[in-house]
């Protein structure tokens, strides 16, 4: 009895370990349940659509792509970054969620304004002027509707000195700007001290708002002899924010800001016109292509003004797009099922004047090298951002199923989108745009103090030129008030196109394998 009573023992214990062991899965994790397993496995797919379907096809440097095995493991975005090309600063993805709020141009938690440093210019007019200032403020904001304008300096912020964000060399608190600025929370009010340009000091009390709806016309005016002596004829100004082609949030086409424009220029025979692009950076073809079809005189028509060049594997989508009359452009939007009323052709231009910064990138640049050989276009301001390239803009998941709910405006499903560089752009006659930016023909620095209009800087100087047949030489730097670090040294303030590590696009879409 004892050796079965012992036998039984040993058969009862070897039969617990096995239970114990095929519980416990290899590395020690958890078993996945069914929705876990479900969702390593559509990551799984994403990553393979990814790198076998576009990066090892689509992707400009195809070649340079590393091999990287799909693991539910690694988030999509993680996956994605891992596989661009060293040399490749400009690919990027997004939810689809966000793509979808910036094609409508739906802005959240903002105050509808973009602060900027005058000592950041490229021109170095402003070195030592290291205040940070309003650039510009969209319409109906929280910032508009306080009054806040372009010019006006921050001196404080919730009662604290501005300068009290720069303790020590480090700048730790120069974050807390930035985020109190760029990403402020809708909970509480804020409040700001500001400077206006006629000195008188300014404090509101300002909430974000939840949410904005912006266009991407910023500013259309005309300018005459009342606003700047020596004028003979009118001079159009049109400052564009941003190439967007869709429909915003309520519906209208962001594409008719630049229809609207043109044929407020034509109804006032405006045959000069000043295009601001300081602060675009880049987007649609869509709109790159309607907005040349009106800049560029009839001469141009008919004739190439971008190439896309892509890589070996993909050559067979090279392509040369002219200049179009607008009735064509906006003819071909149907497409795109997009619709715009036909306004009167374009009004026939003259003369052009680009006024470009560093924060001009990408459709921007395109627009402004295509021009250059087919009108008659001066470019004033600073060097451009540097974008030669472009992408298509690939929508995840791809199926048929997604691709019909896209067809009918349907994004409910999109989940990722992907906007890896496809091609580089050259103008008609294969000039490319240098990978440091476009260098303008007469170097002005962004003139924050001063508002859109005739006494800025660079709008002042295509007024002379019309006026006076001659650019005037940029001004002595005044003394101005500024703000520095305790320890004296420049403390930097973000602007957009140095935060937003995805600035500056050119983008060919939808595109659908």
């Amino acid at each position: 009895m004892k050796h079965l009573s012992r036998l039984f023992l040993i058969i009862f214990c070897a039969a617990l370990l096995t239970i114990s062991c095929e519980k416990e899965p290899q590395g020690g994790e958890d078993e996945p349940t069914y929705a876990e397993t479900v969702r390593r496995q559509a990551l799984e797919k994403a990553q393979k659509y990814l790198k076998e379907e576009l990066m090892d096809n689509y992707y400009y440097w195809y070649d340079k792509v590393p091999y990287k095995a799909y693991s539910y493991k690694t988030d999509i975005e993680s996956y994605f970054y891992s596989l661009l090309y060293s040399k490749d600063r400009w690919s990027w993805m997004m939810d689809g969620q966000e793509y979808i709020a910036d094609e409508t141009g739906v802005v959240s938690g903002t105050y509808g304004a973009s602060f900027g440093q005058p000592c950041m210019d490229l021109s170095k007019y402003f070195e030592d002027d290291v205040n940070v200032v309003v650039r510009f403020v969209y319409p109906g904001s929280p910032f508009d509707k306080a009054g806040i304008t372009r010019g006006c300096v921050l001196t404080a912020l919730d009662n604290k000195s501005v300068l009290n964000y720069y303790l020590n060399e480090l700048d730790p608190h120069l974050d807390e700007l930035n985020e109190l600025l760029g990403n402020p929370s809708t909970a509480q009010p804020h409040t700001f001290q500001f400077r206006k340009p006629d000195g008188e000091l300014l404090t509101v009390s300002v909430a974000a708002a939840q949410t904005l709806n912006t266009r991407p016309c910023l500013v259309k005016k005309i300018f005459t002899s009342d606003d700047y002596p020596g004028l003979t004829q009118p001079v159009g100004y049109f400052n564009y924010l941003s190439f967007k082609a869709d429909d915003d949030a309520g519906g209208k086409s962001m594409l008719e800001d630049i229809t609207e424009a043109m044929d407020y220029f034509g109804q006032n025979n405006v045959k000069t016109l000043i295009v601001d692009l300081r602060y675009n950076g880049g987007g649609d073809s869509r709109a790159s292509n309607l907005l040349v079809s009106y800049l560029a005189p009839e001469s141009a028509r008919g004739k190439v003004y971008v190439n896309r060049i892509h890589n070996d594997k993909m050559s067979s989508e090279n392509e040369s797009t002219a200049v179009q009359a607008p009735a064509k452009a906006i003819e071909d939007l149907k497409e795109s099922k997009i619709t715009l009323a036909c306004t009167p052709d374009s009004p026939g231009f003259e003369q052009l004047y680009f006024i470009t910064g560093r924060g001009s990138a990408s459709a921007s640049e395109m627009s402004l090298n295509g021009l250059k050989p087919l009108a008659n276009l001066k470019h004033v301001g600073d060097t451009t951002y540097g974008k030669p390239n472009g992408m298509y803009v690939f929508y995840y998941p791809n199926d048929n199923a997604a691709r019909a709910k896209y067809s009918r405006g349907d994004y409910s499903k999109l989940k990722y989108v992907f906007l890896p560089i496809c091609f580089y752009n050259s103008n008609g006659q294969g000039q490319h745009i240098p990978d440091d930016g476009i260098i303008p023909d007469v170097t002005y620095p962004d003139d924050l103090y001063h508002d859109f209009d005739a006494t800025e800087m660079n709008i002042a100087a295509c007024l002379h030129d019309v006026a006076n047949g001659a650019f005037p030489p940029v001004p002595k730097p005044k003394t101005r008030q500024s703000t520095k670090s305790a320890n004296g040294k420049p403390v930097i303030f973000k602007s957009e196109e140095d935060s937003n590590e995805n600035w500056g696009r050119y983008v060919v879409k939808p595109h659908f394998l």
